[in-house]
C-alpha cells in the first residue's frame, strides 16, 4: 500500500473499489458510508474522495458522477490482495504446525479463519475414523481396587478408562485377560462386537467378565457415534450482510441451524460415510442438504488425515458467493491440514 495513504483513505479505496467490482457502476459517497466502519460524513468521504482523485487512484468518468478505480488503484489492490494471501496462508501454517497436537484449537480457527476470509459462515467437522475398528486394548494394575484399561482404535485414538475391581489381580490373570481381549477383539469395528462374541468372552473370563463388560463400554465409548461428532462453526451473522438472506425468518432459521449444530452433525456424517464425497462440491439452492439452507449455496471439502481418518468443511452463504474465492480458500485449507496431520 502506498506511504501516502493513511488508513482512513485505504479503506474508503478498498470500498470504492469493492463496490465497482460488484456493481461496475461509479461508486458516490453516499454508497461508501455504508461500506466501511469510520463512521464518516459523506462530505467527509467526499473530501478523501477528491484527495484519492488528485493521487492518481480513482477518476470520475462523468460530472457529478461517482468515482471508478484506475489502473494504478487496481495494482494496488491486487498486490495488496495477493500479500494478504501469501500472509494468511503462511500463518495458517504456522498456526498448524505449532498447534498440532490440539486438533480442537486448529479446527476452531480453520472455522475462524474461512468465515473471516470468505465473509460467508463456516461449518468444520472433527475427524472420524472409518472402519472404526480396535487396534489394541492394555489393562494394567494401578492399585489393588482399580484396573486402567487402554483402548486404541483406528486413527491412533486413545481413551482411558478405570475399572474398579473388588480383589486384586494377579499378575496370570491380567496376562489372561489381556489375551483374551486382543485376541478376540482386535480387528474388529464396533458392530462387530455383537451378544455372541460378548457372551463368548464373558464366559471364558469366569469370575472376571464384569472386567470385560466394563472395557466393552470402553471400547463403545472409544468409537464415537454420531452424537458426538464435533462440530466447529464461525461466521453465522455474516448471513445478515446479505439482503436476500436478511428475512427475519429465514436469517432465524439458519441462524437456529447453526446454534444448534445437530442437522450441521448430520450433513457432516453423511459427507464422511459417503466413500465417493471426496473432493470439493457444491450445492446451490434446492440442492442444499439441510432445508434451511435452500435459499443458499453450500460449498463443502471432505479432507483427510491418514489412517482412515477424515473431516468435513462446509463454506454458506449466498447463491452469488464468490465461488472462485470459497473454492480456493477451502482447498488451501484441506492441503494445509493433511500435509501437517497426514501420517507418511
Amino acid at each position: 500500500m502506498p506511504e501516502e495513504l493513511d488508513e482512513r483513505k485505504r479503506k474508503i479505496l478498498h470500498a470504492i473499489i469493492r463496490n465497482y467490482l460488484e456493481t461496475g457502476e461509479p461508486v458516490g459517497s453516499r454508497t461508501i458510508s455504508k461500506y466501511t466502519d469510520l463512521n464518516l460524513s459523506s462530505a467527509t468521504i467526499r473530501n478523501e474522495m477528491s484527495d484519492l482523485e488528485e493521487m492518481g487512484f480513482i477518476i470520475q468518468p462523468h460530472t457529478s458522477a461517482g468515482r471508478i478505480p484506475t489502473d494504478r488503484a487496481y495494482r494496488m489492490y491486487v498486490d495488496q490482495m495477493m500479500e494478504e494471501k501469501d500472509r494468511e496462508i503462511q500463518e495458517l501454517k504456522g498456526m498448524l504446525l505449532q498447534t498440532e497436537d490440539k486438533m480442537d484449537k486448529v479446527l476452531k480457527n480453520v472455522a475462524h479463519l474461512l468465515a473471516t476470509n470468505t465473509n460467508y459462515a463456516t461449518v468444520v467437522s472433527a475427524p472420524q475414523i472409518r472402519g472404526n475398528r480396535v487396534k489394541f486394548i492394555q489393562l494394567s494394575r494401578v492399585d489393588e481396587n482399580q484396573l486402567l484399561a487402554v483402548i486404541v482404535v483406528e486413527g491412533n485414538v486413545i481413551r482411558n478408562e478405570m475399572i474398579h475391581v473388588d480383589e486384586s489381580l494377579s499378575d496370570e490373570t491380567m496376562l489372561k485377560l489381556n489375551i483374551l481381549l486382543n485376541t478376540n477383539l482386535n480387528g474388529l469395528a464396533l458392530e462387530q462386537i455383537n451378544l455372541a462374541t460378548i457372551t463368548a468372552l464373558k464366559e471364558q473370563a469366569g469370575i472376571h467378565s464384569d472386567i470385560i463388560g466394563n472395557v466393552l463400554d470402553a471400547v463403545a465409548q472409544a468409537i464415537r457415534s454420531e452424537e458426538e461428532l464435533e462440530i466447529y462453526t464461525s461466521g453465522s451473522n455474516n448471513i445478515l450482510k446479505y439482503p436476500e438472506l436478511a428475512d427475519q425468518e429465514k436469517a432465524g432459521e439458519l441462524i437456529h441451524t447453526f446454534e444448534e449444530k445437530k442437522a450441521l452433525a448430520k450433513l457432516a456424517t453423511d459427507k464422511l460415510s459417503d466413500e465417493q464425497s471426496t473432493g470439493i462440491q457444491v450445492y446451490i439452492g434446492e440442492e442444499a442438504p439441510i432445508q434451511a439452507m435452500k435459499d443458499c449455496s453450500v460449498v463443502t471439502a471432505t479432507y483427510e488425515l491418514g489412517d482412515g481418518m477424515r473431516g468435513s468443511i462446509a463454506v454458506v452463504g449466498p447463491k452469488r458467493m464468490d465461488y472462485d474465492k470459497v473454492v480456493n480458500s477451502l482447498r488451501t485449507m484441506m492441503k494445509e491440514l493433511e500435509r501437517v496431520y497426514k501420517k507418511e
